[in-house]
């Protein structure tokens, strides 16, 4: 996707240890046009695989732009998976640990009985495929819910870090809209 490249080349920095900060069009403010194009591709590469989904599981909060974005190019709900489980949560809820790169810290990724069924099938999206920890964490979750994963979605993947090797086993379709393959100093070079 070129219009997401170019903002990755502009307005991306490389801060180090892996780690591509892109705030200010993603993860702490959000460009919208941007977002809706990345949905309307999402749903154009899930279409290409013909993939029928129910609903779309992503993690709090990184996740929920594109993956609303998403949701509604495909007229069916999101999930996210919640850091803090709060008190409304109803009981029955499934939970997974993943460690966070950019917290530096293990977190529990929670989500409600009630949102997932073993009806539905699911397409997890996040903002990053990395290592895979937080989608590997999401693909348990489904299966706690006796659900059936479809597809897999990541709007920037750093191929060099393993994760799709990680998610290889899953035999569904994976897809990335910008995929860096390193960082030469501050240089972001692309797959």
């Amino acid at each position: 996707m070129d219009r997401l490249k170019e903002k990755i080349l502009q307005e991306g920095r490389y801060l180090g240890n892996g780690i591509l900060k892109v705030d200010s069009f993603m993860n702490h403010q959000i460009d919208p046009i941007l977002m809706k194009e990345i949905g309307q591709e999402f749903a154009r590469r899930f279409a290409l695989h013909n993939i029928k989904a129910t609903r779309i599981l992503t993690a709090e909060a990184s996740g929920i732009a594109p993956s609303l974005s998403l949701a509604m190019a495909l007229q069916i709900p999101v999930v996210f998976a919640r850091k803090n489980k709060p008190v409304t949560m109803a009981d029955k809820s499934f939970t997974e640990r993943a460690e966070s790169h950019t917290q530096g810290k293990m977190v529990d990724l929670t989500v409600s009985s009630a949102y997932l069924t073993p009806q539905d099938k699911i397409i997890i999206v996040d903002d990053f495929l990395a290592s895979a920890r937080t989608l590997k964490a999401l693909v348990k979750i489904v299966a706690q819910a006796q659900a059936q994963l479809v597809a897999v979605g990541a709007v920037i993947e750093k191929s060099f870090e393993g994760g799709r090797s990680a998610l290889s086993d899953l035999n569904v379709p994976i897809e990335s809209l910008a995929t860096i393959a390193s960082f030469d100093d501050d240089k972001v070079n692309f797959a």
